[in-house]
């Protein structure tokens, strides 16, 4: 989409701090972290939110997954512990309308987050 700010991230017209991509994904550092690793890893095609993901989007769902996993263990949060999150819609704090994985560690993280 042409206002998408992720989607200029992936185009390169958008400069991002990336940490992993491969062919289905991309992963850069936050520009506003709530924690020491702070990661966001989306899809590289337009999906804008977990409502519009489909059957045929399973294994860009899985490899989003994947692709959130490897970031954790290439950035050293696996071993010690870290979070994924994702947000749908305003009400859950979505704020870019392309879907995206948060990946955050580097900390002890706090229950309930909200």
């Amino acid at each position: 989409m042409a206002d998408c700010l992720f989607c200029k991230i992936v185009e390169g017209t958008i400069p991002a701090k990336k940490v992993h991509e491969d062919e289905h994904t991309l992963a850069f550092h936050d520009i506003a972290p709530h924690a020491p690793t702070h990661v966001l890893v989306i899809p590289r095609r337009h999906v804008p939110t977990l409502n519009d993901v489909t059957l045929e989007d399973r294994e860009l769902m899985g490899s989003l997954l994947l692709s959130a996993t490897k970031v954790a263990r290439e950035l050293g949060v696996a071993d010690s512990g870290y979070r994924l999150v994702m947000n749908c819609n305003r009400d859950a704090g979505q704020t870019v309308f392309h879907v995206h994985v948060h990946v955050l560690g580097g900390r002890p993280l706090a229950w309930p987050p909200g």
